[in-house]
């Protein structure tokens, strides 16, 4: 068995409210003819406020594609290592005692992976497995939870980290004035997680027991980048908000295969790409919208940070306290594909076993 321990979150210092974005969206596009239109999606997201890693001011100019993957890295570099060291903590491991590193991101690219400048400066052995993940974007907090599970099944003594970098920011193209590009200028933010699967069925957290992935048929243009001079051109079908219709059955298969009810569940933590999602999914499943509370926590204090979400949201069932030893649960992120990565878990608490 593999247990998934309490993650770490970080989001970055400059802030932008709801009504900031609002209002900069009235500036910036007064003539734009959907300006109404885009207010209303902005304002049914429910982000409160986001975190983002520059100055607004210096955020809404665009330097070149050059210098935002330049920033990307210098703040990746700044940032994720005090996460890496606070899930490592979570853990109670050291850095040497990880033997593989999964790191996600789809808000910035370098070759080698950031995993190797993580090996070389927090002292992981050098034999530390690598495995970046970078096209999966919000359902790869999902997949690099599965792809360490599926690390820890094999190797039952084995012990993988989990990193999700993204900022989304920096993927800001002031040219694009489609409206579901504006709605994402009003709903994505910056965020890094972090956490650590330990094999052996050691730690405190969620004993993961199966996982799954499923792929919408003939979606894969629903959610996109092209890929052009200034960097990463985020494209939104006006058709995702609707895919929690054939998502939710996909989950429900997948509890059903280990003997569990999808809509029985004590726990849900579930990339919250908007809110719509959380809605459908509360009544496809056909259980409380309050079941979803971490979810919609996340998106309203940081708005959509992407992979990093399942991770936050994951955190934020830690700090509530309510969970006990046998309570059964799901997680699971969606992304371009469109895709869905699922896994099934027990919570398991060896704190009260150490103490006696």
């Amino acid at each position: 068995m593999a247990v998934l321990c309490r993650p770490a979150t970080e989001v970055p210092e400059h802030v932008i409210t709801m009504d900031d974005t609002l209002a900069i969206a009235r500036d910036k596009h007064r003539d734009h003819p959907d300006l109404g239109l885009v207010l209303r999606l902005i304002k049914n997201t429910g982000v409160r406020k986001r975190h983002i890693v520059q100055p607004i001011e210096r955020t809404l100019a665009h330097p070149g594609f050059e210098s935002r993957n330049l920033l990307f890295f210098e703040e990746a570099r700044k940032r994720v290592p005090r996460v890496v060291q606070q899930a490592l903590d979570h853990a109670e491991l050291t850095a040497r005692q990880i033997d593989l590193i999964v790191f996600v991101s789809c808000t910035g690219f370098s070759m080698p992976s950031l995993t190797a400048w993580l090996i070389n400066e927090m002292g992981f052995n050098a034999q530390t497995r690598q495995l970046p993940i970078a096209q999966l974007g919000c359902a790869a907090g999902g997949a690099a939870i599965n792809r360490a599970h599926d690390f820890c099944t094999a190797y039952p003594q084995r012990n993988a980290l989990v990193v999700a970098c993204e900022f989304c920011s920096l993927c800001y193209q002031p040219t694009d004035l489609g409206v579901g590009q504006l709605l994402s200028d009003g709903l994505f933010g910056d965020a890094v997680a972090a956490a650590v699967v330990r094999g052996g069925d050691q730690g405190w957290g969620v004993r993961l027991e199966r996982n799954g992935s499923y792929l919408i048929p003939g979606t894969q243009d629903w959610i996109s980048y092209a890929v052009r001079s200034t960097g990463f051109h985020f494209q939104l079908d006006k058709r995702v908000p609707g895919t929690m219709e054939p998502l939710a059955p996909a989950l429900e298969a997948l509890a059903d295969e280990h003997a569990w009810k999808a809509a029985n569940l004590d726990f849900y933590i579930i990339h919250a790409g908007g809110p719509r999602i959380l809605d459908d999914l509360s009544r496809f499943l056909e259980v409380p919208g309050e079941a979803f509370r971490h979810s919609r926590a996340t998106l309203t204090e940081y708005g959509n940070i992407a992979s990093g979400v399942v991770l936050d949201a994951l955190g934020r069932l830690f700090d509530e306290g309510t969970a006990i030893s046998g309570h059964r649960g799901i997680l699971a992120g969606f992304g371009p594909g469109i895709t869905a990565e699922m896994s099934l878990g027990t919570w398991i608490d060896r704190r009260s076993e150490r103490l006696n």
